[in-house]
């Protein structure tokens, strides 16, 4: 576990699912980030949050409050795609609850994400990817902040809310 001021990142568990889920499912119900469209529930959820040891290229990072121990939020490295010849990709993503925004807990989250993906070795990991659907300024400033360079964008790829959204795809080296 480590701290930077009065927020902690560990590795995720299933003590922390419940939050995990009321966090995602605001970004369902309320923004294009995701393209879910239905809430889910932490029974839904749990094979996602098993898919991420606490090592490996696949992770769950943790971020709370020190002194309340409330979950703000979380950051993640998961399979880029299912095919083997991927399996050195992995596609990042971080979620925060909405008072969390703005307090730099997202970038302490890719700190240390980031950093672990940075430590392994080039045969377990070698690019990391992040979509993020468009317009999200706050997004694509944090990932532009850790070296992720704009690599594309698919068009009008997910509808939700009524209309068409695009994917801007961003792409970071790992160990460098």
């Amino acid at each position: 576990m480590t701290e930077r001021g009065e927020v902690q990142v560990r590795a995720g568990g299933e003590g922390d699912l419940p939050d995990l889920t009321d966090i995602y499912n605001h970004y369902v119900r309320e923004t294009p980030v995701t393209f879910d469209t239905e809430p889910l529930t932490p029974e839904t959820r749990r094979p996602w949050l098993l898919s991420h040891p606490k090592d490996g290229p696949h992770r769950l990072l943790v971020a709370q409050d020190a002194e309340s121990n409330r979950v703000l939020g979380y950051a993640t490295s998961s399979p880029f795609r299912p095919k083997p010849a991927y399996s050195t990709s992995v596609e990042v993503s971080v979620y925060l609850a909405p008072d969390a925004c703005g307090r730099g807990v997202g970038t302490l989250l890719y700190e240390h994400l980031l950093d672990a993906l940075d430590a392994l070795g080039g045969e377990d990991v070698h690019r990391a990817y992040a979509g993020i659907a468009q317009p999200n300024e706050a997004s694509v400033r944090l990932h532009a902040r850790f070296g992720f360079r704009h690599i594309g964008t698919y068009g009008e790829v997910g509808r939700k809310f009524g209309r068409y959204w695009d994917v801007a795809w961003y792409e970071r080296p790992l160990n460098p």
